[in-house]
């Protein structure tokens, strides 16, 4: 069709994993990598790891990070990608680096000697931070005075929708890394291709994401995925209309017990429970 975009989106799980979680060829993961921390030493070798924790306790629940992978210097890179708004993003960050944090620590004794460096990269295609203009952040533990106190645990942020450069602006690897996940898959036919697309490790990536390249099993495979994302991300939209619904209700409980309106008429208005009303 002719308004169908020539590429898949980097932000589809689909496009995600041929793009960043190829071990055949992993020169665009480490090229994004070495962009995202802002490193002037090329990343010679990436190892993937089990992308599976488990929980810390017998009763607690295990997950799945999005990619997970080692370099040759040992720094550890947790790359997660959400599609949708969650608005405890920053919590699960920190869950999915405290958790690697645990697996490095001897356990015994509880040395923290030779710990090495983690990475938790997010790419966010909503925003998180309403207050702030900026598109990447960069965050290690620091004082009042913003001198950093620690640098074992690194949070990369991106929240794609913020950035708007165009292309005649565009200068860094990283600022290349996010135009391509913001724009790819409004990219039609090659000629609306900039020229920075032609780079190495870009191009590996745009040939494994071009749709006329796919087998008819591929295909297949990525319809089936971006229908589920679609799932995905409309019961994520529909989890956070209940949960303004639901503040919505406590707000106006809250205004009516101020008012001395009976627990039962609460009840009523709002279809809290009598227990909630009173915690109120």
């Amino acid at each position: 069709m002719e308004n169908e975009s020539k590429f898949i989106s980097l932000l589809s799980d689909y496009g995600f994993k041929i793009a960043f979680a190829d071990e055949s060829n992993t020169l665009f993961l480490r090229r994004a990598l070495q962009a995202l921390i802002k490193s002037e030493t090329p990343i010679k070798k990436v190892q993937f790891l089990r992308n599976e924790f488990v929980g810390i306790t017998q009763e607690s629940r295990g997950g799945l990070f999005d990619l997970v992978c080692k370099d040759e210097k040992q720094r550890t890179f947790i790359v997660e990608m959400q599609l949708g708004y969650y608005k405890h993003f920053m919590q699960r960050a920190k869950f999915y680096a405290f958790q690697k944090f645990n697996t490095l620590v001897e356990k015994g004794e509880y040395k923290f000697d030779n710990l090495t460096p983690i990475y938790c990269i997010g790419f966010l295609a909503n925003e998180i931070f309403p207050k702030s203009k900026e598109y990447y952040h960069f965050a290690r533990l620091t004082n009042q005075k913003g001198e950093e106190l620690d640098d074992q645990i690194t949070h990369i942020i991106v929240e794609i929708n913020k950035f708007d450069k165009k292309e005649s602006q565009i200068q860094s690897d990283l600022d290349k890394l996010i135009f391509i996940m913001k724009n790819l898959e409004n990219i039609k036919g090659a000629d609306q291709l900039p020229k920075f697309l032609t780079e190495d490790w870009i191009k590996q990536a745009m040939d494994k994401l071009d749709k006329s390249q796919m087998t008819p099993d591929q295909r297949m495979n990525y319809e089936m995925m971006m229908a589920k994302n679609a799932t995905i991300i409309e019961m994520l939209k529909e989890e956070e209309r209940q949960q303004i619904a639901r503040e919505t209700a406590r707000k106006t409980a809250r205004e009516m017990k101020l008012d001395g309106i009976s627990i039962e008429k609460i009840m009523k208005y709002t279809n809290l429970s009598e227990e909630e009303i009173k915690n109120l």
